[in-house]
């Protein structure tokens, strides 16, 4: 009789269990809305189809890699980075530039980033749309690990 009992509140104990992981566990479904169990946001800011918006990116910290990463994170996003680099002086606060006049593609890769001024520099001589001058507070968000 004891050993019954050991059983049935074994039984009982995993069956809890199992129920708490499939109830709890956070579910991806392809096409769904992400959940809230969800560390990666994804940005609201995504080039235009169709459109091919040059970036040049440059590292304006201290911090090796940044421009590197920013490269990865924007060509996910749509944009096409054509040159990575390093400039001085060193700055705090990200900053992009509109090269080509096109203001409303500097903005979408500023949000994309995660929010950064933007200012107007037109310059016909590069050949690119937008310049990010990346500082040292910009992080890239972080992404989930998915084994």
């Amino acid at each position: 009789m004891k050993l019954r009992g050991r059983h049935l509140l074994a039984v009982v104990l995993v069956a809890g269990l199992a129920y708490a992981a499939w109830r709890f566990y956070p579910r991806r479904v392809p096409g769904a809305a992400p959940s809230a169990f969800s560390l990666r946001r994804e940005p609201k800011a995504r080039a235009p189809e169709g459109v091919r918006v040059r970036v040049e990116v440059l590292n304006a910290s201290t911090t090796r890699g940044l421009a590197r990463r920013a490269t990865f994170y924007l060509r996910d996003h749509g944009f096409d980075v054509v040159y990575t680099g390093t400039t001085t002086p060193a700055r705090d606060s990200t900053l992009v530039l509109s090269r080509s006049g096109h203001d409303d593609w500097a903005r979408l890769v500023a949000e994309s980033l995660g929010g950064a001024p933007v200012l107007s520099r037109p310059d016909s001589s590069r050949y690119l749309d937008v310049t990010v001058l990346l500082g040292g507070t910009w992080r890239p968000p972080t992404e989930t690990f998915y084994p």
